[in-house]
């Protein structure tokens, strides 16, 4: 059904209105035509290939042939990186709705060219700038606060008003520290316009600051291969084949959209985009089956989101990530993968329970063999793949092994074989198209059909991960690689597939013309979706420009503390509840800039200064999906609208409902700060089995409580005691803690023994009081360290490790001011008086780990209580089943 033929009763919006949609938050909603849109055009497909160059050996061969200095390096990089940025958001997005769209104003294009300039004046001065360090003239000033105010702009158009109106009011801190309008808490002294302007614009501590570095060397590249790999029809194929193995299944259709958004997150970093592109096809056929419109649009909304924190890609906020927690990469992918797979796991699951409480019926689907027989061969196919990857990696070892002076080309020649004979296979089946999810019937295709057509699209994805995973390669050349094979597989696959087919000569021609438009709009479309990226990367640095500048992320510690009062979980809590304010209307990367900037510090230090110890992944992560959750939750939640609009259902309706669908995103990072084993922390292979499938079961019971429906609907106890069943599973350690606390004090004299005692990486507590700077009250809290470098003597040791320096006093143990106020002591106590002579700062006491009993003793009670509710509830299916009810059926389901 094309948009001329819909009528007025038609429920879902056009292609055109959700193409429109899309553009308007990803890729600019104005399409300029003649000279100048061509001119547009060729600047998008010069920054990809822009792009592509910097990231490939190219510069580096060029250099050593040529002798000229081609390499760029990234004070270089950045400028010209938002350069092109700035210069596209003033040509792509409109200004206001009513602005035009088939043209661009002048007044757009002088903008864009003083923005482009402005951002430029870093790359063309960068020498002269470097030479006057913290010394601007005139010029850069005036560069610098043109530049800012025109990034604002530019951020304002590509991505609405929220973040600039963040970055606004962090920019008025700045300069108004002082104000008596600003609580007393957040005053600061203020900074001048030029420190103001050479901390933000002129050096690399703000809007050419890590986080656009990241933008330049890392998420661009996996846009890039993202809008590549969906160009070349993988975003189909993905959609087509989560239908083909779930849509056949009782609420089928919600389960496909959670398995195909799962796939989709892969490649795509915006959850607008990801809720567009799959809830375009799986929104009305879920409510076929029986979901309401806020329903469906809930579980499009809920798979989405849960995109964004799922590896590799995390919304671009795994390369973040790397540099804001200075760890690897694959370290990073191995902390995050299993809370977000154990979290689509259970929306499966919540859905599966959302189908069986409305008796959903399924989609028909053809049947080409008995039950037995296509469960056999589902068993065959994945036994074959995992055969086939372990295959391909002794493959490749051995040619590395065996041929390490060419194994390099051979490799290529055996990729290039592998290609070639998938592209055969799918050449033997039709091209998939694009369904039309108002057709009358829908007959779901075959898993193994499907499979057959889309093989090849997983070269790219295999070349991805074993560079980064195995090879343990720079995301960057990573993502270059695999793109490099997508632009093969674009200009090559359709031209292929016409001479397997045996078509003649004109028509594999005009098959290899199709490829290089795909290609060039491929690349096009990437440079397009990183626009509102790029601009939010550029502004987030204005936030961290402020942090660093004010120290404004020490208040935020404070504040949290004296809202919480020290006890971790209200810690937690308004953590969370700042972390979803200030992700609102925030793009994934931004979203995860800011919070990460303000509020993991403040988790990692307010634990440690009261007694828990955080690692600072686990802080990151924990805002991060508090920061995400901002797309789903009302008033704001952008994800939740453009589900609406696909829906035509109630947007706030639609918000609540995929919060409530997305409890168990919500309870996840609770978790994993108690039990880091979630996050695999020094956790072996075995053991991660175990702790997957513990936790796999406990978010199922979790989400069978949330939905009040097991094997037919919960009573009241039955919801709470699956609850308790959910948090014995997750937290097993707090019921062994009730019984044998985890610390043993010791008095405050013990110290030097405490400290020789604990093992390298071990922790120790330190009970502590003193008078308070503000109003010398005496304060008592409990610090928690990690100790290492065992072979030091037990004061030098405590010192090296938190800045402490103790003394003993007769029966007391009295500590002299830390040294460094950066160290951890530093940063816990440096609000107390060390100088009073009459309440000195002293150690109160010692805390060390004892010896508990297994955790798995916990285990025991939450089976007790799961089969209680299990038996209640079988008794009454087989009742409700003699009366005649459909319970059985539906469980059977």
């Amino acid at each position: 059904m094309n948009d001329e033929t819909r009528t007025a009763h038609d429920t879902g919006p056009s292609k055109a209105e959700l193409d429109d949609l899309v553009a308007k938050v990803d890729t600019g909603a104005r399409n300029p035509r003649g000279p100048v849109g061509r001119a547009v055009t060729g600047v998008a497909l010069a920054w990809a290939l822009f792009q592509l160059y910097i990231a490939s050996p190219l510069p580096f061969l060029a250099s050593q042939l040529t002798g000229l200095p081609l390499v760029l390096n990234d004070a270089q990089i950045r400028p010209i990186h938002l350069g092109f940025a700035l210069f596209l958001a003033y040509c792509a997005y409109p200004a206001f709705a009513r602005s035009p769209r088939d043209r661009i104003p002048v007044l757009d294009l002088i903008l864009a060219a003083a923005a482009t300039f402005c951002a430029l004046y870093i790359f063309i001065f960068y020498r002269d700038l470097a030479s006057r360090p913290g010394l601007p003239i005139t010029q850069d000033l005036v560069a610098a606060g043109a530049g800012l105010v025109l990034l604002l702009e530019a951020t304002r158009r590509a991505l609405g008003p929220p973040l600039a109106i963040v970055a606004i009011v962090f920019l008025l801190y700045v300069f108004f520290g002082s104000s008596p309008l600003v609580p007393d808490i957040l005053q600061w002294g203020g900074a001048s316009f030029s420190r103001a302007m050479d901390q933000m614009w002129l050096t690399s501590g703000g809007v050419f600051g890590v986080a656009l570095g990241v933008s330049a060397s890392f998420v661009f590249l996996f846009v890039l291969f993202g809008s590549l790999l969906d160009k070349a029809g993988a975003g189909n194929f993905f959609i087509k084949l989560a239908f083909a193995l779930l849509g056949h299944l009782r609420g089928g259709p919600a389960k496909a959209a959670v398995l195909s958004s799962m796939m989709t997150g892969l490649i795509s970093g915006s959850s607008i985009a990801n809720v567009v592109t799959t809830g375009t096809f799986t929104i009305p056929l879920m409510k076929r089956v029986g979901f309401s419109a806020e329903k469906a649009g809930s579980v499009e909304v809920a798979s989405s989101v849960n995109g964004q924190i799922m590896p590799p890609v995390m919304g671009a906020a795994a390369f973040l990530m790397v540099e804001y927690v200075g760890i690897s990469y694959t370290a990073v992918i191995t902390h995050a993968f299993l809370p977000a797979l154990i979290s689509y796991i259970a929306l499966l699951y919540l859905v599966h329970l959302e189908a069986l409480k409305n008796a959903m019926p399924a989609l028909p689907k053809r049947v080409i063999h008995p039950l037995q027989i296509a469960l056999l061969r589902a068993g065959i196919t994945i036994a074959s793949m995992l055969i086939l990857a372990g295959l391909t990696y002794f493959v490749i070892r051995g040619v590395q092994t065996i041929l390490p002076a060419v194994s390099t080309p051979v490799l290529l020649v055996l990729t290039s074989a592998v290609y070639v004979f998938l592209i055969w296979l799918a050449s033997r089946e039709p091209d998939l198209e694009i369904d039309d999810p108002d057709a009358p019937v829908v007959e779901l295709p075959i898993a193994t059909e499907v499979l057959k057509t889309g093989l090849h699209y997983l070269l790219p994805i295999v070349v991805l991960v074993w560079f980064l995973m195995i090879e343990q390669r720079s995301p960057g050349l990573s993502a270059f690689y695999a793109v490099v094979l997508l632009v093969v597989i674009l200009l090559t696959q359709k031209p292929l597939k016409a001479l397997f087919r045996k078509l003649r000569g004109a028509e594999v021609s005009a098959a290899f013309r199709e490829g290089f438009a795909d290609l060039t709009q491929g690349l096009i479309l990437g440079s397009r979706n990183m626009i509102g990226i790029a601009c939010a990367t550029a502004t987030a640095g204005i936030i961290v420009g402020t942090v660093t500048l004010t120290g404004i992320g020490q208040v935020m510690a404070e504040f949290v503390e004296f809202l919480s009062g020290g006890n971790i979980l209200l810690i937690l809590v308004f953590t969370a509840m700042i972390s979803l304010v200030l992700g609102m209307g925030l793009p994934t990367t931004a979203n995860y800039i800011v919070v990460a900037t303000l509020m993991a510090p403040v988790i990692v230090e307010l634990g440690q200064a009261n007694g828990v110890i955080i690692p600072l992944i686990a802080a990151h992560l924990f805002v991060f999906y508090f920061g995400i959750m901002a797309d789903v939750t009302p008033p704001v939640g952008l994800a939740s609208f453009a589900a609406a609009a696909v829906s035509r259902g109630d947007p706030l309706k639609t918000g609540f409902t995929a919060f409530f669908y997305s409890l168990r995103t919500v309870l996840l990072p609770f978790i994993f700060v108690f039990n880091t084993n979630l996050l695999l922390i020094d956790v072996g292979w075995v053991e991660g089995i175990w702790v997957f499938v513990k936790a796999t079961a406990a978010m199922l019971v979790f989400a069978a409580a949330t939905q009040f429906y097991f094997l037919v609907r919960n009573k009241w106890w039955e919801t709470i005691a699956l609850l308790l069943v959910a948090f014995l599973l997750l937290r097993p350690g707090f019921l062994i803690d009730q019984f044998v606390p985890p610390y043993e004090p010791l008095p405050a004299t013990a110290i030097e023994e405490a400290v020789a005692g604990t093992p390298e990486g071990g922790i120790i507590r330190i009970g502590i009081s003193g008078p308070r700077f503000s109003d010398l009250v005496v304060e008592e809290r409990t610090l928690a360290f990690t100790l290492g470098q065992a072979e030091l003597d037990p004061a030098a040791r405590l010192e090296q490790e938190t800045g402490l320096l103790w003394r003993v006093e007769g029966d007391r143990v009295l500590l002299e001011e830390p040294f460094d106020p950066r160290s951890q002591g530093g940063r816990a106590l440096g609000h107390l008086d060390f100088y009073d002579p009459d309440n000195p700062v002293m150690i109160t006491a010692v805390e060390v780990p004892v010896a508990q009993p297994a955790r798995a003793w916990s285990y025991i009670p939450a089976a007790l209580l799961f089969a209680l509710v299990w038996l209640a509830q079988s008794r009454r299916l087989e009742r409700e089943g003699e009366r005649g009810g459909t319970a059985p059926a539906n469980a059977r389901a």
